[in-house]
């Protein structure tokens, strides 16, 4: 019986590390081809855990009777963030893209799995007992036994079988619900973090480029580009609309190894200098000019990549030698 609980809550725990890496990876790409892949095995981990479920109670009864307050409370709280993480998860797949008590199931679904993460941490540590040198190793020899992988075969194979069975709403590879495609006016505003919507005066605007400043007119009088391209934001909603502005390429950049655009709230990320005629320097979007919500007077387009990489309100796009991975992976503020 020890053998089993130890097997399941090793099944647990890797169900969990997939789960929670396939989630932050399915945020970094915006190919919605590899991102089928990711969410694929994201939704297939977190049914899987719940498939995993009654077997977790049935060893969290026996382990409650002697385990501590603190163990007790956090494996409580576990249990009960780990099973909002699914649920929420669930409720983006099948109920679209729409808010509950004000909160969207996305941001529920970030919230909770983030909070279990972290608890799940506390909870390893205290249940190994850690006295450095001495600690006591979360896999053995026995655990990677034939009845051990014919568990795992199985339960990746439930959770596969009820990932394709489940109905869920038309969304694309990323997991992202359409919402206001061609369509302005209803696209949501949102923002990252707590990004302010400031307002800014388009007669005031400047661009701080190359060692110059560019207002709206001068922008205007460069060769102006459209593009058809996706915004596909990490709250969980996408839209696809006709963008107008200025290639990067024809602002005249020194060169450099990479790109770095910055807001007018210090919001900022940096581009692969090669990736300058891709990238847009937009003033439209359906023909009119950008709204203050919507980034105005001037935003990023960056086809192929997420929404947290299309900086709105750019006031500054500065040039360097430091390569572009030198980032966090997202940003922070």
């Amino acid at each position: 019986m020890d053998r089993w609980k130890r097997q399941v809550n090793v099944m647990l725990l890797a169900l969990l590390v997939i789960a929670t890496a396939s989630g932050w990876l399915s945020f970094a790409t915006g190919s919605e081809h590899s991102s089928k892949i990711i969410i694929a095995a994201h939704g297939v981990s977190g049914i899987a855990l719940l498939m995993l479920f009654p077997a977790k109670v049935r060893i969290a009864k026996w382990g409650l009777r002697s385990a501590g307050w603190s163990r007790k409370v956090i494996g409580f709280a576990l249990v009960a963030l780990v099973l909002s993480t699914v649920a929420s998860g669930l409720l983006h797949g099948l109920g679209g893209w729409r808010s509950y008590v004000g909160l969207l199931p996305m941001q529920m679904h970030v919230g909770a799995a983030t909070a279990a993460g972290l608890l799940l941490v506390a909870h390893i540590l205290i249940h190994q007992r850690i006295r450095w040198p001495r600690w006591r190793p979360l896999l053995r020899s026995t655990d990677l036994d034939r009845r051990a992988a014919l568990g795992v075969a199985g339960v990746a194979a439930g959770g596969a079988a009820l990932w394709l069975a489940v109905p869920g709403r038309q969304r694309r590879g990323t997991g992202s619900h359409e919402v206001g495609s061609g369509a302005p006016d209803q696209v949501p505003v949102t923002q990252w973090l707590f990004d302010p919507v400031p307002r800014i005066d388009p007669a005031g605007w400047r661009l701080r480029t190359a060692g110059r400043e560019l207002d709206l007119a001068a922008l205007a009088a460069r060769p102006q580009r459209g593009v058809r391209a996706v915004l596909d934001c990490t709250g969980g909603w996408y839209t696809e609309q006709d963008w107008a502005g200025v290639s990067l390429a024809e602002l005249g950049l020194p060169a450099g190894r990479s790109i770095e655009v910055t807001s007018a709230t210090g919001y900022r990320r940096r581009f692969p200098a090669a990736e300058a005629r891709t990238l847009l320097l937009a003033t439209h979007v359906g023909g009119r000019p950008l709204s203050a919500g919507h980034g105005g007077p001037a935003r990023l387009v960056a086809p192929g990549r997420r929404g947290f990489w299309w900086v709105k309100w750019v006031t500054a796009i500065d040039v360097d030698d430091a390569p572009a991975w030198r980032q966090p992976p997202f940003p922070l503020s």
